[in-house]
């Protein structure tokens, strides 16, 4: 006779870090939308703004990195990162095209996810200025250094959702 547990088993809480980005509309509404309607945030980088790396001519991006303190799988976190661009009206017609928002899942303690629509850590997370730079201010254990050859310099703080920026 097999037994099982009838009820889930909790899981524990561990850092997730999500990269957020817009380059159309308001992007700092857009910023603050997402972070306003995802679960768990305990901190959020500074805002950054940077040219767009790929695709066709677009404007300028705003970034931030944002790090939550979850229970979520990362399924979970995805499903949560595209309610929040279904929120702030993204269209998926160019691939790198300019976007209202776009979140991305760059990583979770301790998991590790290879499947066609979801890989954790991100698989560009450090080769990207715009992701290397905020992620640093939110998770400095994981970017100790910036490369010289990133194009950090290129990453411009802006201001703070809570603060100043953006009004």
């Amino acid at each position: 006779m097999t037994h099982r547990n009838r009820y889930p088993v909790p899981r524990m809480a561990r850092r997730a870090l999500l990269g957020i980005g817009s380059n159309s509309g308001d992007r700092w509404s857009h910023l603050r939308g997402a972070v306003e309607g995802l679960p768990d945030v305990v901190e959020v980088s500074p805002v950054y703004e940077t040219a767009p790396v790929g695709g066709p001519d677009q404007d300028p991006y705003l970034n931030c990195v944002v790090r939550l303190e979850t229970d979520l799988s990362a399924r979970g976190l995805l499903d949560a990162c595209l309610e929040r661009e279904v929120a702030a009206g993204r269209v998926r017609d160019v691939r790198w095209g300019p976007r209202t928002l776009d979140v991305d899942v760059l990583w979770i303690d301790g998991e590790t996810v290879d499947e066609a629509d979801l890989t954790v850590p991100h698989p560009r997370m450090f080769e990207r200025a715009f992701v290397l730079v905020p992620l640093r201010d939110v998770a400095p254990d994981l970017v100790p250094a910036i490369p010289d050859d990133s194009g950090a310099d290129e990453v411009a703080l802006v201001g703070s959702l809570a603060g100043s920026g953006g009004s």
